[in-house]
């Protein structure tokens, strides 16, 4: 419980923030690490440069104890993006993806396809951006070599059943983007063949930093086309064209960055030392404060509404003729979330505060009092 209690006291975002799924407020922990790596940037003493390169090794060893990888099987990405980016270009064959997906996964499958035209998109019909096991396995063809899925719906907060998927895709590879699951709920993480997770949203650890991770199995399938001279796993040498490493290593265009990967490091050993499942337990502890509330005052919750189902993300969708009514009550109440497509997603952290949840429900009460029918 002491650590939960020290992991608690590093939050400190203003009251009524309620927007991690859109990013995360830099964390006390990470805060102190960039202060710390930016003086030994600054005063570059004697020595700084292998403290500095350090950063890299204890960034792997910090992602292989928290996702159960190899710390040989872990890279720096400095965004999902450019993780997903990575393996997708590495792939020979069809790739099973969701067009509801985050616009990142359904992008780099097109963009692969139309540059090397050995990968193509096969395109998965979600219900309403959910990718069950059973849709995935109806979608299946002869020619699917992979599966393209997010740990979490940025939309509804939906939990994939990674383990579900891994059962229904057999031998093929299961690529996960992470960056909504990772810091608000504990999956099994050994399903997935290949993990993408950038670090600004629930790690708090800031743009710029974030992760790859690569099996043995699928090290041996993907090609290391992304490749440039910080992949090649060796000093430089100047008068030779070196090959890409194996495995993620190879997965790397230039060296990465040291600083972000101490800001990263700093995070998820945070994060590892309070319990990724006793986190996750206080993130479900306040989505369904915000789900209650939602019903209090006559919100639809069109996300999921049981604890497995659902990460740190609350969905509501008003009448259409009352978004404007709920979109000002919000704001005159100092309320951060997302507005899109006439919806509101609601993303509370384990951190979050009773003076924002108060917030929020001066808001909600607002808007119920806005939109009442006069008699």
């Amino acid at each position: 419980m002491d650590a939960l209690v020290d992991y608690l006291a590093g939050f400190g975002e203003d009251p009524g923030y309620l927007d991690f799924a859109s990013f995360g407020p830099l964390s006390s922990a990470v805060v102190a690490e960039s202060a710390a790596q930016q003086e030994a940037v600054r005063r570059a003493r004697w020595g700084a440069g292998a403290r500095l390169e350090g950063n890299v090794g204890r960034m792997r060893d910090a992602v292989a104890v928290l996702t159960g990888f190899r710390s040989d099987q872990i890279v720096f990405q400095p965004s999902t993006g450019q993780g997903i980016t990575q393996a997708v270009y590495g792939l020979a064959g069809g790739v099973l993806v969701s067009r509801a997906e985050y616009p990142s996964l359904p992008i780099a499958i097109a963009r692969a396809s139309e540059a090397l035209q050995v990968v193509s998109p096969i395109w998965l019909e979600a219900d309403d951006g959910r990718v069950t096991p059973g849709g995935v396995r109806d979608a299946l063809t002869g020619t699917t070599m992979a599966v393209l899925v997010s740990a979490v719906d940025a939309r509804t907060g939906a939990v994939a059943d990674l383990d579900g998927i891994r059962q229904v895709i057999g031998d093929r590879l299961l690529i996960v983007d992470a960056v909504q699951a990772i810091g608000t709920v504990d999956l099994p993480w050994d399903a997935a063949d290949v993990i993408a997770c950038g670090g600004q949203k629930w790690l708090r650890a800031g743009r710029g930093s974030g992760f790859l991770a690569v099996s043995d199995r699928a090290a041996n399938k993907l090609t290391p086309v992304l490749s440039g001279e910080g992949g090649t796993g060796a000093d430089l040498d100047w008068d030779t064209v070196l090959p890409a490493a194996d495995g993620a290593t190879g997965m790397q265009i230039s060296s990465p960055d040291q600083v972000a990967c101490a800001l990263l490091a700093a995070a998820v050993e945070d994060l590892t030392q309070a319990g990724p499942a006793v986190v996750a337990a206080r993130v479900t502890e306040n989505t369904a404060r915000v789900i209650a509330l939602a019903d209090e005052f006559g919100l639809p919750v069109v996300s999921p509404r049981a604890d497995a189902e659902r990460a740190g993300i609350v969905v509501v969708e008003p009448l259409p003729d009352r978004l404007t009514a709920l979109t000002a009550a919000l704001f005159n109440h100092g309320v951060s979330v997302t507005i899109r497509d006439g919806r509101v997603r609601i993303s509370p952290h384990a951190g979050t505060t009773e003076e924002t949840i108060g917030m929020l429900r001066a808001a909600l009460s607002a808007y119920a009092t806005a939109v009442r029918p006069v008699r």
